[in-house]
């Protein structure tokens, strides 16, 4: 039964390279580090076992759901990626698929925050980033509090990014609310930001900007996330990270089957290996991000420095993604009001 069984399944396999064969799709990916990443972990398996081509379009998330609303009639993207929880805005203006979890091998080895409303059209998470304080370990003993933040002695060493960026946002909003604001109130948080500003501290877009300061320029804190303080670890910066006693806010990184589109299938198998357990141990290896299949298995200091599993991924701050959609173009603009000052 055995033999007959392993030829089944092997040419089953070749059927559906032979099928994919010379397709493309069209991704976004969120560049530098990342898209390396993403390149090693994801889509270069993906391509070799289907004999399929990945075209990638560097986008950030905000960036990705405006093209995907502009271009609702005739979507670009096949699979889109979104790591601010616009999956969920999304899927209720129709601009994803439904997905069935049956589609997916690998779904049932998913914790439960991994995939809330499949069927709804929001995409699995397949990594989960831990938000926190980087710091410049050869000058600081490392910051405790997000409202360590206010320390003026630091303002003139301190790298703040753009609520045009993901990470920037969360960062922002955790520090708003650990000043006693809240989504219906981010003065506070813009405050400080002022205060922060008129101390000297700058304002970056992108993570290869944050590298830049802290090599070249003398960087002693930014708020960030656990994948680029392991980058800036790896590239040999004397970088700490730690998880602020207010809170560590969660960004759970999405693959979502864009409506519209023709090769849906070969889409799904797409996201299929971008929850698979080995798909997620690289993630964890090369970036450091939190696995969300339950099945992967890391070890040493990947696992050490790793927030993983259900107790942990349960701890981390999720503010609500579609109270940040809704609020975003009047937040942005009270953010660049704010430094433009």
């Amino acid at each position: 039964m055995t033999p007959i069984k392993t030829l089944s399944l092997s040419a089953a396999a070749t059927l559906m390279a032979s099928a994919a064969f010379g397709q493309t799709l069209t991704i976004n990916s969120f560049g530098g580090a990342y898209e390396e990443a993403h390149r090693k972990c994801i889509i270069t398996p993906f391509e070799e076992a289907t004999g399929a081509n990945v075209q990638v379009v560097t986008a950030y998330s905000a960036d990705g759901f405006a093209q995907l609303r502009a271009q609702r009639d005739a979507p670009q993207f096949d699979v889109i990626h979104f790591s601010g929880g616009q999956e969920i805005v999304a899927a209720a203006e129709g601009l994803l698929s439904p997905i069935d979890p049956a589609s997916l091998s690998n779904v049932d080895g998913l914790v439960e925050a991994a995939r809330p409303n499949l069927e709804g059209g929001e995409g699995p998470s397949y990594s989960i980033v831990a938000l926190g304080l980087l710091y410049n370990a050869e000058v600081l003993d490392g910051p405790a509090n997000w409202t360590d933040l206010t320390n003026p002695e630091w303002f003139e060493n301190l790298v703040l990014t753009d609520m045009s960026n993901t990470y920037g946002m969360q960062g922002f909003l955790m520090l708003n609310q650990a000043l006693g604001g809240s989504l219906d109130d981010i003065q506070p948080g813009l405050d400080a930001v002022a205060e922060m500003l008129d101390g000297g501290a700058i304002v970056v877009s992108t993570s290869p900007e944050i590298m830049q300061e802290f090599a070249q320029n003398d960087a002693w804190v930014a708020p960030y996330s656990s994948d680029y303080a392991f980058v800036l670890q790896d590239a040999g910066l004397p970088i700490g990270f730690n998880q602020a006693a207010e809170g560590t806010p969660g960004v759970y990184i999405t693959a979502n089957l864009v409506a519209g589109r023709p090769n849906q299938e070969l889409a799904l198998q797409l996201i299929d290996r971008s929850i698979s357990p080995e798909a997620q141990v690289c993630f964890a290896e090369e970036m450091g991000y939190a696995p969300t299949n339950v099945n992967a298995e890391l070890t040493g200091e990947t696992a050490e420095n790793t927030p993983f599993g259900a107790e942990a991924l349960a701890g981390l701050v999720r503010f609500d993604p579609q109270v940040i959609e809704e609020r975003r173009s009047e937040w942005v603009d009270a953010w660049n009001r704010t430094i433009a000052r």
